[in-house]
C-alpha cells in the first residue's frame, strides 16, 4: 500500500511543479503585460509581486501535502513528523510573503506566527 501513497505523492508534486510552471508562463506573463491591473499602494508592482507569490504559494502548499503523503507512507509517522512538514511549508509561505512583497503583505507575520506553533505545538 506504501507504493499508492509514493504514487499520490509524485502525481501531486508533478501537478505542483506544472502550476507553477505553466502559470508562470501561460497566465501571469501573459496578465502582467496588461496596463489595467489595480494600482495598489501606488503602482501595479504590488500588484503583480501578489498575485504572483499567491500563485506560486498554492504549489508549495501543494508539496506540503506531498510530504504529508510520503510521511503517511513511513513506519515511524508520527505528530512530530507532520509538524516537521507543516512548519517547513509555512516557513517557506513565510519567506515567500516577505520577500515577494517586501514585507508589504501582511500575510508574512501569520505565516511566520503559523510557523513557530506548529514547531512549538508539535514537539511539546
Amino acid at each position: 500500500m506504501e507504493s499508492l501513497l509514493y504514487l499520490a505523492a509524485f502525481l501531486l508534486m508533478v501537478v505542483s511543479i506544472a502550476h507553477s510552471y505553466l502559470g508562470e508562463r501561460f497566465i501571469l506573463s501573459r496578465l502582467f503585460k496588461r496596463d489595467n491591473l489595480p494600482k495598489i499602494l501606488g503602482s501595479d508592482d504590488f500588484t503583480k509581486r501578489t498575485l504572483r507569490f499567491a500563485w506560486h504559494l498554492t504549489s508549495v502548499a501543494w508539496l506540503g501535502l506531498a510530504g504529508i503523503i510520503v510521511a503517511l507512507a513511513q513506519p515511524e509517522f508520527g505528530k512530530q513528523l507532520v509538524g516537521q512538514i507543516i512548519a517547513i511549508t509555512f516557513g517557506v509561505h513565510f519567506l515567500t510573503a516577505l520577500l515577494g512583497s517586501k514585507g508589504k503583505h501582511l500575510s508574512w507575520i501569520l505565516f511566520g506566527a503559523i510557523t513557530v506553533l506548529v514547531l512549538v505545538g508539535a514537539f511539546t
